[in-house]
């Protein structure tokens, strides 16, 4: 792939879709074309975050690993980023991201992404934007579990 479309591809992702065009062709110079086999891990919970991945090709499993054993939580697709998180809250990884089937990421290292995001103020309102529409998500997700928990309670007899 060459540098005009790993550009091409970063515009068309709404995170970086204000970015001047210089810039962020400097930051598809200085990302990463990485593949993944299907079942191969992009990055593991707990693992400190070192970069974000924009999926070029192919889907990615978002995985909790939980004691009673790993829950798919979310899977992403061509032009979603994964990994920002752990980047922008300076933390480890909330979660484990696999390949679902065969996956091509551009790999952008944990500076060029915060030195855009210190320089452009929209992008970081679009990941803000992003970020609550995933918590709702979250919300959503744990409403219904808990609402089929309570179902199934009441329908067995087991008390809370």
């Amino acid at each position: 792939m060459s540098l005009k479309q790993e550009f091409e591809l970063l515009r068309r992702v709404p995170f970086f879709a204000e970015i001047e065009p210089s810039k962020l062709k400097l930051l598809a110079f200085v990302s990463e074309r990485v593949g993944f086999d299907p079942g191969k891990n992009l990055m593991r919970q707990g693992d400190p975050a070192d970069a974000a991945y924009l999926i070029i090709d192919g889907e990615a499993e978002v995985v909790l690993e939980t004691p009673a054993g790993p829950i798919v939580v979310a899977t992403l697709g061509a032009n979603e980023i994964v990994g920002e998180m752990g980047i922008l809250g300076n933390a480890p990884r909330a979660a484990t991201v696999r390949a679902k089937d065969r996956l091509i990421a551009l790999r952008i290292s944990k500076e060029p992404f915060m030195r855009m995001v210190r320089e452009f103020p929209n992008m970081a309102i679009s990941i803000m934007q992003e970020l609550a529409h995933r918590v709702e998500l979250m919300n959503n997700q744990l409403r219904a579990a808990s609402a089929e928990i309570e179902r199934l309670r009441k329908t067995t007899g087991v008390a809370a």
